[in-house]
């Protein structure tokens, strides 16, 4: 599931109806999201849950022009979530991958339509396959498993 940032209400209430859930971490390389980031994280430690890792959005930007790495919103929050959290679990906290801005990564999500598909070379593309392919191999998982949750209204 896709949560809005932040520990607020819904974050705790869904990882308490669906506390086998891994948490997937993802910030930005801005302190302060970092830091929220961070907080959301230790939610796992009070709901017993398992952080799968850390993905860093908006990481860098390849320059048009010379195609040079341009951190535009700074560098180092997604590694920082990654550190603070292993010392909170006290096991080691992944950062999976860094996925640079690229304007057909929005497009494709508004359509439908997967940079991964569109240009699987992309360097967008080439890191979130590399966070699937990760990911991929983890033990735990939902799959096949009773929520044991019923839609509104039944």
């Amino acid at each position: 599931m896709d949560l809005p940032p932040g520990t607020g209400d819904i974050a705790i209430s869904v990882a308490q109806l669906v506390p086998p859930a891994e948490l997937l971490v993802v910030t930005t390389p801005q302190q302060a999201a970092a830091e929220v980031a961070e907080r959301a994280g230790t939610i796992a430690l009070q709901t017993h849950q398992q952080i799968a890792g850390v993905v860093e959005n908006m990481s860098w930007l390849p320059c048009p022009h010379c195609g040079e790495r341009v951190d535009v919103f700074g560098s180092g929050g997604g590694q920082a979530v990654a550190d603070g959290l292993s010392r909170s679990v006290g096991a080691p906290v992944p950062l999976l991958g860094q996925v640079p801005l690229d304007t057909r990564l929005r497009e494709g999500s508004d359509s439908g339509r997967p940079l991964v598909l569109d240009d699987p070379s992309a360097p967008a593309s080439q890191v979130l396959k590399h966070v699937a392919d990760q990911l991929g191999h983890r033990a735990r998982g939902l799959v096949g498993r009773s929520l044991g949750l019923t839609p509104a209204g039944r």
